[in-house]
């Protein structure tokens, strides 16, 4: 290579400073879109590390739901009773337990991902934003494969799917944003206060029985109680996937409204508090 080529070459070279961001800042798309291989990346390697040297491997997906299903049909199915809309209890359970599994396990991965990857975090410059993107991302693999599932027990016990159906992948983005939005609070925390790992499943936990996994929404009375209600963003995605795909329990338009507006406060407050504080993370963690 002769020396004018060694110059061009060297000019053509691109230098890139990266300075860590002041104040109140945003989510950069454009940037988070530049890294969007790495957050397929990850996204591969949490799914290949959520089953590795098990037995039973991807079949978890399935087994985890499942299990609760046959908990919760014997406990409050059959012997505490309570109503699920005139649906067989395991259906109506199951279908209950989808988009609350999906979200369980999305903030929960969320809220671990930053410590979990120190190492990661601490070596090279990359959006911080990705680790627990995928983290959420990650658990519609599972989501799918449980789907199946409830698909074939709608075929079991004569149920079609409604026409309100389409609605379905609207109330995953839904549990989704709430997903992500709580990851990021709970995963910028979990770097400066550890506790935050301990409390995460007690959190998660009583958010189970604040939503309408284990009985319906519809017993909820009132027009302000179903509001009050609705500002649990998971009671909106639990009842309404549950409404899309069996047809019963509607859940009321100002409830759905209070639970969107939730989720999406969630997630935006999520990303400016995450963005905040990411510069930090590699010091801390």
């Amino acid at each position: 290579m002769s020396v004018v080529d060694a110059q061009r070459e060297e000019s053509q070279l691109s230098l890139t400073i990266v300075k860590p961001s002041r104040g109140w800042a945003g989510v950069n798309l454009r940037e988070l879109w530049s890294y969007r291989e790495l957050i397929y990346f990850l996204i591969w390697r949490d799914i290949k590390v959520r089953y590795k040297q098990t037995l039973l491997g991807a079949a978890w997906a399935i087994l985890k739901p499942f299990f609760s299903m046959i908990v919760f049909s014997v406990i409050f199915g059959s012997l505490a009773r309570i109503p699920t809309d005139e649906v067989p209890p395991p259906l109506f359970y199951f279908a209950g337990l989808l988009p609350w599994v999906f979200f369980q396990d999305g903030i929960t991965k969320a809220s671990n991902s930053l410590v979990s990857g120190r190492n990661l975090i601490t070596k090279v410059y990359f959006p911080r934003l990705a680790i627990p993107l995928s983290s959420v991302v990650a658990g519609v693999v599972d989501f799918c494969l449980a789907f199946l599932v409830l698909l074939g027990m709608m075929v079991f016990y004569g149920y079609r799917p409604t026409q309100a159906i389409w609605t379905l992948p609207l109330f995953m983005l839904l549990a989704l944003a709430t997903a992500l939005g709580g990851g990021l609070w709970l995963a910028a925390l979990n770097v400066a206060y550890r506790d935050i790992g301990y409390v995460t499943p007690f959190i998660v936990q009583a958010w189970l029985y604040a939503s309408p996994v284990v009985y319906s929404a519809t017993l909820i009375t009132g027009d302000l109680w179903q509001v009050v209600y609705g500002l649990n963003p998971m009671a909106g995605v639990v009842q309404g996937f549950r409404w899309a795909i069996l047809g019963v329990g509607q859940p009321p338009t100002s409830s759905l409204l209070a639970s969107i507006a939730v989720a999406l406060s969630l997630l935006i407050s999520g990303v400016l508090y995450f963005r905040r504080m990411e510069r930090t993370f590699a010091d801390v963690v």
